[in-house]
């Protein structure tokens, strides 16, 4: 695992923005997928809200997707193996980059068809624990054309990145504003933060 770790933090040295395929490994990544599908059709993914703690609000003009907090209370075979897998990544970001990283959060995300996430900074003003972010995309048979795109605005360009299945992304979470483009069939991730509170 530590190679495809790697990769990631090399990539992010390179450019701000670290990207590395199989960083979940398949069958976990295919449980998980499975696992985000149930959620939905059970309607236990609720509609994601914008700001923090008691000033969280609904606005589907910025954003529309569904979500599903992760929590080791849950008792999910699927949880508790991305939870270990986590604890591997920070315990090895830790102690080869020295970043700090007390603890992290993550939800399973779903952009339905039409969906979408306007432009927008994952660090909260109010709030600034929040160092990395990171999506771990568990889509099926994605092709261009399917939109659902993760665009990331750099100071001289923006950057594209496709919903593959199995990438995963990984960036500051005070530096890069960034957006997801109009899906136009469910886009599926696990999308979090690796915090330097507790």
């Amino acid at each position: 695992m530590e190679q495809i770790f790697d990769k990631l933090i090399d990539s992010y040295l390179e450019d701000k923005v670290g990207t590395a395929m199989d960083f979940i490994p398949q069958a976990m990544l295919i449980g998980m997928r499975e696992n985000l599908l149930q959620l939905f059709a059970q309607s236990k993914m609720k509609e994601a809200k914008i700001g923090n703690q008691a000033g969280t609000v609904t606005n589907k003009i910025v954003r529309s997707d569904h979500i599903y907090w992760l929590d080791r209370k849950h008792v999910n075979v699927h949880e508790q193996s991305f939870f270990e897998l986590m604890n591997a990544f920070v315990k090895y970001l830790n102690r080869t980059c020295y970043t700090g990283i007390k603890s992290y959060e993550f939800h399973y995300a779903l952009y339905d068809e039409g969906s979408f996430y306007k432009r927008h900074l994952d660090q909260f003003k109010t709030d600034q624990g929040r160092a990395f972010s990171m999506i771990n995309y568990l889509n099926e048979n994605w092709i261009d054309g399917d939109g659902g795109e993760l665009c990331i605005y750099h100071n001289d360009h923006s950057q594209m990145i496709n919903p593959v299945g199995g990438q995963s992304v990984f960036f500051k979470s005070d530096e890069l504003e960034h957006e997801v483009l109009v899906s136009n069939k469910k886009r599926l991730s696990i999308t979090g933060w690796l915090k330097t509170t507790l």
